[in-house]
């Protein structure tokens, strides 16, 4: 179908895979409006139904109404596989679906699956797709597995759905909870603050999902010869404990330091994952020091990792730019990660996709402040949120206008599908120029 588009329409796949996230979103939302997906049997407002339908195909998780109390287990059910699919990505799915049917691919829907999961050449793109599909559907059902007798215990039958609905969100990285109750809505999963099995479950979901697929082929196929690992996977692993040690640490001795010892440990490492896109909270987020939600700002930013679940700038665009900056005070002339040169067209590409984020973040928290009369701060949280496709909030999302949902919307989208696709499929048809224009220094810093 992708060969065939591209043939008729001249469409690039970059457009195909913007086209693709653009349609399930729709599609999601239309089926979101049938009275059949609410609990009260009432058709809900299209920017409703848009706006939930975006944040799970974007596997972001914020929420106009909660998600337990509104919808019903139809409407439940379509949300879950909007996130599945936003999780795999919308190409992934397709390709899928035409491989299990037995088609063939061409090399046009290879060329455009390579860019949907971000794989680093063509070929082999056939066999990391059935890795791809392996590996989550194997996850997802032992992490429902893990989950499901203290679910059971809790909610009697329903929590098989439970488990299912949580570990599919945790892996997929998307943060949609079904723990709310009529006297408690938006709950997320606070009242299991304590309870080892479902936080370290949820934990290890959230990080396998947000390291990538591909990172995940060079631990199987390299095991503990860390050495014969591609400069990628060094990266994105080292990156990711980093981002996850230090900041629970902060949280350990800052935010938590009154709760029980276990309580504490819990809720730091929780708090430090939960950031990097997945949007699950066990801790009142309003509760936390100014420090402590400044740093999970910057968390929401970086995201996860190419090829993943997640979404955020990525922890290679943050590694890059920290190692430009390292190569620089060096008086380097190039970048340089594990003795290996780092092409200054990726740190182009680092630095662009930063502004990019750092722009629109900030922008869009003076749009939504203006139009709510509602602190700037609390907003920035609010759009670092969205655009890191996390759904962690301080609260405010249910109380928004159209204008600033429609603000979440769009960041929510562009999180997910990325900045450069969306400028690739945008100026896809730019000639490269071969001629090259006077220099001229300029003084910066």
């Amino acid at each position: 179908m992708a060969d065939l588009i591209h043939k008729k329409r001249g469409l690039t796949s970059f457009q195909i895979i913007i086209l693709g996230f653009a349609g399930v979103i729709l599609v999601g939302a239309l089926l979101l409006m049938l009275p059949i997906s609410t609990k009260s049997g009432i058709i809900t407002p299209f920017n409703e139904a848009l706006f939930t339908s975006t944040s799970a195909v974007c596997v972001t998780g914020l929420v106009v109404q909660d998600t337990a109390t509104y919808w019903s287990t139809f409407g439940q059910s379509v949300i879950l596989v909007l996130i599945q699919i936003g999780g795999l990505g919308v190409i992934t799915v397709a390709a899928s679906i035409a491989l299990l049917s037995g088609r063939k691919i061409s090399l046009m829907q290879r060329s455009t699956m390579q860019e949907a999961i971000a794989a680093p050449k063509v070929g082999g793109i056939v066999r990391l797709t059935y890795f791809v599909l392996k590996v989550t559907f194997l996850l997802e059902l032992l992490g429902a597995l893990v989950m499901m007798p203290t679910f059971i215990n809790d909610f009697g039958t329903n929590g098989i759905w439970m488990s299912f609905f949580h570990s599919i969100s945790a892996f997929c990285n998307a943060g949609f909870d079904v723990m709310g109750t009529e006297e408690a809505k938006f709950a997320s999963i606070t009242s299991y603050l304590g309870n080892s099995v479902i936080n370290v479950t949820i934990m290890l979901l959230i990080v396998i999902g947000g390291i990538g697929f591909l990172t995940w082929e060079d631990i199987c196929a390299n095991k503990f010869h860390i050495k014969h690992y591609r400069m990628q996977s060094k990266v994105i692993l080292i990156t990711s404990a980093l981002l996850i040690l230090l900041p629970a640490l902060f949280f350990f001795f800052v935010d938590f330091a009154d709760m029980p010892m276990k309580e504490r440990v819990l809720g730091s490492l929780f708090q430090s994952i939960t950031p990097r896109t997945a949007g699950f909270n066990t801790a009142n987020l309003t509760a936390m020091s100014g420090a402590g939600q400044a740093i999970i700002i910057v968390l929401m930013l970086i995201g996860g990792s190419p090829g993943s679940t997640a979404g955020g700038m990525k922890t290679t665009t943050f590694a890059v730019l920290i190692a430009t900056a390292f190569s620089t005070f060096r008086r380097k002339e190039d970048t340089q990660i594990f003795k290996r040169r780092v092409d200054n067209s990726v740190v182009r590409n680092a630095v662009t996709i930063l502004m990019m984020y750092v722009i629109l973040f900030f922008v869009g928290a003076i749009v939504i402040s203006v139009a709510e009369r509602l602190p700037f701060g609390t907003c920035l949280y609010e759009t670092a949120s969205a655009i890191g496709t996390v759904g962690l909030t301080l609260g405010i999302t249910p109380q928004l206008g159209i204008l600033s949902q429609c603000v979440l919307m769009a960041l929510m989208f562009f999180g997910r599908v990325g900045g450069l696709t969306l400028i690739y499929a945008a100026l896809s048809k730019t000639g490269k120029k071969l001629s090259k224009l006077p220099q001229e220094r300029i003084t910066v810093g």
